[in-house]
């Protein structure tokens, strides 16, 4: 399989947010707007653009291997964990799983969250057509979410707080703050009041703990927030 081969811009792009690296496992962060894998806009993919970099730094000729453990949505930014081999792809998926893997997530708030930390626990129903989720009564459709959340400081006009995600549901950290009064900036759909000029929302996921697959040691990986995040 050949690769396009990436422009210098590009490449050093790749190359400059590679969080780490090793023989079993690549974390990147991520950009808002960008796919962690290819779906039916057809648009190119972080995975896909990955291949061409790991093929092009490193003269593979052949098919370059990368698995997708988990992925962020489109206008999510942040740490986003990619597997080298199908071995480190079987761990980190039982990882998953089994909760085995920790993720933050730092989120701009239109409100301020009162109280200023709490266990959220909702029960959530996706609504395929319009790709959202709702909060709902318990019921055989629903699956319960939960995360906890922490503030952490205020700009003049928006909220930082933390959430640690106890459960991965679809939009789950979107809905959930929305739920409480505080929708994230630039989240159109769980009802923030306007869009952010690139098209993103302003969820970040922070940071990944997680035990290395092969090595078995803990990795702890950290991503910067995006240029756009002034003051914070």
């Amino acid at each position: 399989m050949e690769y396009r081969t990436l422009s210098q811009e590009e490449f050093a792009d790749i190359e400059s947010r590679i969080l780490y690296e090793d023989n079993h496992i690549l974390a990147v962060c991520k950009k808002p707007g960008e796919i962690s894998q290819a779906d039916k806009t057809g648009d190119e993919c972080l995975a896909e653009t990955l291949k061409a970099f790991i093929a092009q730094r490193d003269g593979k000729p052949g098919k370059v291997y990368l698995g997708i453990p988990h992925r962020l949505d489109r206008p999510v930014s942040g740490a986003c964990l990619f597997a080298k081999t199908s071995k480190a792809m079987e761990r980190l998926s039982a990882m998953l799983r089994e909760g085995a893997i920790h993720k933050t997530y730092w989120a701009l708030c239109c409100s301020k969250p009162e109280p200023a930390e709490a266990l959220l626990e909702d029960w959530l129903i996706r609504n395929e057509k319009q790709n959202k989720s709702y909060i709902v009564r318990k019921g055989p459709a629903a699956k319960l979410a939960r995360l906890r959340y922490s503030y952490l400081r205020s700009t003049d006009r928006y909220h930082l707080v933390e959430v640690e995600l106890l459960t991965g549901r679809h939009h789950q950290i979107r809905c959930q703050l929305a739920g409480i009064g505080c929708p994230i900036k630039g989240d159109l759909k769980y009802g923030a009041p306007r869009s952010n000029p690139d098209g993103g929302i302003c969820l970040h996921a922070r940071s990944i703990v997680f035990e290395h697959p092969v090595r078995h040691e803990e990795i702890t990986v950290c991503a910067p927030v995006p240029a756009s995040w002034k003051g914070i």
